[in-house]
Order: structure tokens, then C-alpha cells, then sequence
């Protein structure tokens, strides 16, 4: 069973971990950060540490919590195409600065403009920034994933 509130950021999380192994060791106790870490997400009623991760607030660079979640239903374009989208994988990189998110499409899109010849996709991964767009661009230097990020 998880809890399907409001989850601490994964800073605060990682904090209960470092309490965790410090009381441990006053115990004569070790344990990795490592093995801390899937303490407190089973603590939280998940299965690991990469989970609760995926699921938990992500802080911005302003202060503002990240609003990207796993199982978070998403809109975009992809390829100039519009889309709906379930959040299926969230990774964070650089400090925050970079993520890379996995959608499945509700439908699929067609990602060839050519009037004979078809490729369609459904589920599609990306890196995006803060600002929920690619770096990596189209021909005519359109982002090639965006991202209607909710506030």
C-alpha cells in the first residue's frame, strides 16, 4: 500500500535516511545510505527507493516544487504533433537542471511528414528542461518534445 497523499521532497526524504543511519550508529549499527534509502521508502509504504523517488516533489532552482509525477496525465506536442500522455518514467539529472520523462501516448502520433510512407509512435522518451522543452530540435528549429507543464 502507498500513500497516495502529498509526499516530502526527495531532499527531506534523503534527510530521514541520514537521521536514520545517525541513530543506527549510536547503536553500533551500520547500514549504507544506500540500504537507508529503501528504509524510508518502505517506511512510506513503497516497494524502493526509486519509486518513491519517481513519485515524490523534486524543489526547482526558484524554490517552486517540481509538478511532474509518475502516473501524471500530461499534454504536448511531439514532432510538432499534439498529444495526451500518462507519465510513465521521470529521471532527473544534473542537479534538477535536465529530466528525462517516458509518456505513453493515449494515441498514437505519425512521426513522418511524408504523404506515403507512416511511423507511428505511442510511447516515446525525452529529455526536457524546466521550462518542459527539448533541446533537441527539428529541422526547422522546433523543440522536438513539449511539455504543457501544469503549475
Amino acid at each position: 500500500m502507498t500513500h497516495q497523499g502529498e509526499l516530502p521532497t526527495v531532499g527531506n526524504l534523503k534527510q530521514q535516511a541520514r537521521r536514520l543511519r545517525q541513530q543506527l550508529q549510536t547503536r553500533n549499527l551500520d547500514l549504507s545510505h544506500s540500504a537507508a534509502l529503501e528504509m524510508v521508502a518502505l517506511q512510506y509504504g513503497f516497494r524502493d527507493w526509486n519509486t518513491l523517488s519517481a513519485k515524490a516533489e523534486r524543489p526547482l532552482s526558484n524554490g517552486r516544487p517540481q509538478t511532474l509525477r509518475v502516473g501524471q496525465t500530461l499534454r504536448g506536442t511531439y514532432l510538432g504533433q499534439p498529444f495526451t500522455a500518462e507519465l510513465l518514467g521521470l529521471k532527473v539529472f544534473a542537479e534538477g537542471a535536465r529530466r528525462r520523462v517516458t509518456l505513453h501516448l493515449h494515441e498514437a502520433v505519425d512521426v513522418v511528414q511524408f504523404d506515403s510512407f507512416s511511423a507511428w509512435r505511442q510511447r516515446i522518451t525525452g529529455t526536457i528542461g524546466w521550462d518542459g522543452r527539448s533541446a533537441e530540435c527539428t529541422s526547422d528549429g522546433q523543440p522536438q518534445l513539449v511539455l504543457d507543464l501544469p503549475d
